[in-house]
């Protein structure tokens, strides 16, 4: 791919109609919107040996202590086979919605046994509105919440888990892993009768077959010891690949909806500096700004299209927020913290 000019935006200005289209103009120029096909199909082949290696390794080392050792390298290729997904369910992989779909539910239902369907209703709903506290499920209340008017209304446990939050959201992501599966099915109901069936029968598929692997190779006690710790290290993964992109960021209401996309997107989102090895830990969503103003451009694009968004942002004078991956997540704990500062007070 040719490198990317960021003059082509330069001179972007509001007055010239939306904030949004000269950017997208020098983005479709740039071939950045095109599908990188043998990409994706190098990445999901590679993590998919990866996973057949550890199952097969798991399978070698037999009933031994030993194998809990295999569940890290597990989670790992769980998150790798969830970003996957993830970007399936953005269009970012085909064209075609068939195709991806097919792709999402493989990824999603059958090797990871959580629901595309759910995630893809949820996540979208994220995307068309971020960290907006009536639109978006992401800030929506539930075991944490994100505003102190939010924290006002919790009583008992929950406003003892409000109060110290930031301390507790570590810990409570060792519990994300399972969470995401039963949230899933859960949805079920929500679906289409075609579409629950579908969902439905790959869920059970991955049940089944996940506790056939694991009692086939371990004691029902390690069995369930192996799951657990599998799942608490992918929950922690996931939730700290997406901890970082926007807590702590502007949450704007009712007021805000005037909006338009860029500053919807640019404004709530932050991203986070690094190499190679940030964009493979975080599955590129530390381009959180690129990923929020262009859905559906692939993952090894975001890189390129950075240096023509930041500029396109000076130009029109909105903050272009990016900083390091531990800074990230300390301004995400102090949020989290904050929030919670008036009941602690309040003691």
């Amino acid at each position: 791919m040719p490198p990317v000019s960021t003059t082509l935006v330069a001179d972007a200005s509001p007055r010239a109609g939306s904030e949004f289209a000269p950017l997208l103009r020098a983005v479709r120029e740039q071939g950045l919107l095109e599908r990188r096909t043998g990409w994706y199909a190098a990445g999901t082949t590679v993590n998919l040996l990866t996973l057949a290696a550890t199952i097969a390794g798991l399978l070698l080392v037999g009933d031994s202590w030993w194998g809990l050792l295999l569940a890290l390298p597990l989670s790992v290729c769980w998150a790798r086979t969830a970003f996957i997904g993830h970007d399936a369910g953005h269009a970012q992989i085909t064209s075609g919605r068939r195709a991806g779909r097919v792709l999402g539910l493989v990824h999603a239902n059958l090797l990871l046994g959580m629901s595309y369907g759910w995630w893809n209703d949820k996540h979208n709903r994220h995307h068309a509105n971020p960290n907006h506290l009536d639109k978006d499920p992401d800030v929506g209340v539930g075991a944490m919440v994100w505003t102190q008017r939010q924290a006002e209304q919790r009583a008992g446990l929950a406003r003892w888990l409000t109060r110290n939050q930031a301390w507790l959201f570590l810990p409570m992501l060792l519990l994300e892993g399972i969470a995401l599966k039963v949230s899933g099915f859960q949805d079920l109901k929500r679906q289409s009768p075609r579409e629950r069936a579908v969902e439905a029968l790959l869920l059970l598929l991955h049940l089944v077959g996940y506790v056939t692997l694991l009692l086939t190779v371990f004691s029902p006690g390690r069995a369930l010891v192996f799951a657990l710790l599998h799942h608490a290290l992918f929950g922690l993964h996931l939730g700290l690949a997406f901890a970082p992109n926007h807590k702590g960021m502007e949450m704007p209401d009712s007021q805000d909806d005037g909006w338009g996309h860029l500053r919807r997107q640019v404004l709530t989102s932050r991203n986070v500096r690094g190499g190679l090895l940030t964009d493979w830990f975080l599955g590129g969503l530390n381009y959180q700004i690129e990923h929020h103003l262009f859905p559906s451009m692939p993952r090894p694009n975001l890189r390129l299209a950075q240096p023509l968004v930041r500029a396109h942002c000076a130009a029109v004078g909105i903050p272009y927020t990016e900083t390091s991956l531990f800074d990230s997540y300390h301004q995400a704990f102090s949020h989290m913290h904050e929030v919670g500062a008036p009941l602690r007070a309040a003691r």
